[in-house]
């Protein structure tokens, strides 16, 4: 064993270029591990700068100098911004509002029907068993609620303004002065990175189709959702869409979690009548065509990941990087995938087993 493990070593880390592509990973993995808090407003600059800089391209390729198509995204990307502050945010908090004032009376309501099942179905529940969940449901919202108002403080607000002011500034010199950086940044790098290079072509190629593509997803799921709600006269209707656009980040687990308050405020507002079953029917299908006609159209470039890898990418990158790991979940694991396939193997091994495999076969 010691032998087997000796010769891979040798064989894996003789190549220079597979030490360099290592050295690199780690470096950057220990980067955003201890000085991801303190760059935060950089490194979320660098994705914005990311994304824009596939306008920027396109508005090149039209004949319009880069400095020009800098200015003109950026000022597009600064319109965009400043409508979502004071256009989208007033009115995503006052419902934010309006939803916690009307909280008690939806936990009276579920109250009420909870109290209501031990009579309907005393076989399957018990009086007993209602008050433990209604003492329980208790100490969740009371949970809850502290945490909300100790994420509202003055700290949040202070750092809000940080990102407000320097994120802009980031993004517009990162845009302007791209290859001015890279250049920069090329020459801390040793020549032989041939390796590096040719990963980081692959999963820039992919990160950037899957980041722009993700953005976009979630802008036209966020309209939609907000258009079919509010024809409906559904209550909350900006704040229940923007959870459903988010929701289309985390793939399979977000639109299960958010149809549990959709369904609630749908029952609450209207009851077990038609019109409730319109707002899950309508919902039902807005997802159907997320996940059938507007993923295959906007990631048809994407390498496709096993579900299951998705879901372990989610739970492993959620857990070290919170909200942004879970956002880069499936960039990440392609860079994973991608790393994996340019690293080198063991090709006689390789040659060995599809041999034999070939062999079992030709026998059967």
């Amino acid at each position: 064993m010691l032998v087997q493990f000796r010769n891979w070593y040798r064989r894996t880390f003789d190549d220079p270029q597979v030490v360099i592509l290592a050295a690199l990973l780690v470096l950057g993995v220990l980067v955003v591990i201890f000085f991801g808090r303190m760059l935060a407003p950089v490194l979320a600059s660098l994705i914005i700068a990311y994304l824009l800089e596939g306008p920027v391209q396109r508005l090149q390729r039209l004949g319009m100098p880069r400095i020009f198509s800098v200015l003109v995204v950026f000022l597009a990307f600064m319109t965009l911004l400043v409508f979502m502050f004071f256009g989208l945010m007033p009115l995503i908090t006052r419902q934010i509002g309006q939803a916690v004032q009307a909280l008690p009376g939806y936990i009276a309501q579920g109250q009420d029907m909870l109290a209501r099942l031990p009579e309907q179905y005393p076989q399957f529940i018990s009086e007993d068993q209602i008050n433990q969940m209604l003492q329980n449901l208790g100490y969740d919202l009371a949970n809850f609620g502290s945490k909300i108002v100790s994420l509202s403080g003055v700290l949040g607000v202070m750092s809000l303004l940080i990102f407000l002011v320097l994120m802009p500034i980031l993004v517009f010199f990162f845009l302007k002065d791209k290859h001015q950086i890279l250049q920069w940044f090329r020459a801390y790098l040793p020549r032989n990175r041939a390796l590096a290079a040719s990963v980081w072509e692959e999963v820039d190629k992919q990160i950037g189709n899957y980041v722009r593509g993700k953005v976009l997803e979630i802008l036209i799921v966020w309209i939609v959702t907000y258009v079919v709600f509010n024809f409906l006269g559904l209550q909350f209707a900006m704040l229940l869409s923007m959870l459903v656009g988010l929701s289309v980040i985390i793939p399979y687990i977000g639109a299960a979690v958010v149809t549990l308050p959709v369904a609630l405020v749908a029952l609450f507002q209207f009851g077990p009548t038609a019109q409730f079953m319109y707002v899950l029917i309508a919902y039902l299908i807005i997802q159907a065509l997320d996940g059938n006609v507007l993923v295959p159209i906007l990631f048809s470039e994407v390498v496709s990941l096993h579900p299951v890898a998705i879901i372990i990418a989610v739970l492993i990158f959620g857990g070290i990087w919170g909200f942004w790991g879970v956002f880069f979940a499936i960039p990440l694991a392609t860079l994973v995938k991608a790393v994996l396939n340019a690293w080198p193997r063991n090709r006689e091994a390789d040659e060995d087993e599809e041999l034999q495999e070939a062999t079992a076969t030709d026998q059967t």
